[in-house]
């Protein structure tokens, strides 16, 4: 069963400062995602994949087409069009986003910053904060960083912290943005397996990559984006 289907999804920007000129970012996108699928994304800068990904999460509207998500309840909504007050609701029950950049209220401990998403469900700040323990010493963060501001951290830290706290929730559809790009080997494999364990829980992931070796290991299957379309999708080896 599909969790997402995008039909003949469009974006387009218009840039005003540029006497209204337009630029195509997206065009007739159709794309499935089955329930606990990954999808490795590729395709040069500018080629529309972090566009796609940004529509998917409702952080760009679309601006033709259909996106339409299936929920735990089994109802289905358009993300295109659904208000806001829905949209929000879904980023904190079933769809997380992770972007190569870390974005935090300055001043809050790293540990407080990934246990944050489980609050709502679980409703215990010292449950939540031992799970995220747990993810930061699987990713290798040093204890003593914990209690610290991510703010200070290196970007290979801040991409362990962000990484931790798109997960930790477990969501059901789950767009990572280039989730190893200031990671070691060793991290690398951590967090593909980790994100394979949310697969085998039934989450759906949509993963931005350039890394070959983490396209290899976590991809169920490609698809490439060229401006601003899908041209081709590569289906796993038997």
């Amino acid at each position: 069963m599909n969790i997402v289907e995008v039909r003949r999804l469009s974006k387009q920007f218009e840039l005003h400062i540029l006497k209204e000129k337009r630029i195509q970012a997206l065009e007739s996108i159709d794309l499935d995602i089955a329930e606990g699928e990954i999808i490795g994304l590729t395709g040069k800068s500018g080629s529309g994949k972090s566009s796609l990904m940004k529509c998917l999460y409702r952080t760009y509207l679309s601006s033709a087409g259909h996106i339409f998500y299936r929920t735990g309840q089994g109802r289905v909504i358009d993300l295109a069009s659904a208000g806001d007050h829905e949209i929000i609701q879904l980023r904190k029950t079933e769809i997380r986003y992770c972007s190569q950049f870390l974005s935090v209220i300055p001043r809050v401990s790293a540990v407080d910053v990934v246990s944050e998403p489980l609050m709502p469900i679980l409703k215990d700040r010292a449950i939540a904060q031992e799970a995220a323990k747990d993810l930061l010493e699987r990713l290798g963060l040093p204890k003593g960083l914990w209690d610290a501001y991510p703010v200070t951290f290196s970007g290979g830290e801040q991409q362990r912290i962000n990484v931790a706290r798109a997960i930790i929730s477990r969501p059901r559809l789950l767009l990572i943005d280039e989730p190893t790009a200031s990671l070691d080997t060793r991290t690398k494999d951590v967090v593909i397996d980790l994100i394979r364990s949310l697969k085998t829980a039934g989450t759906s992931v949509l993963c931005i990559s350039h890394d070959e070796y983490v396209l290899d290991r976590l991809s169920d299957r490609r698809l490439h984006l060229q401006s601003g379309r899908i041209v081709h999708s590569i289906q796993p080896s038997l």
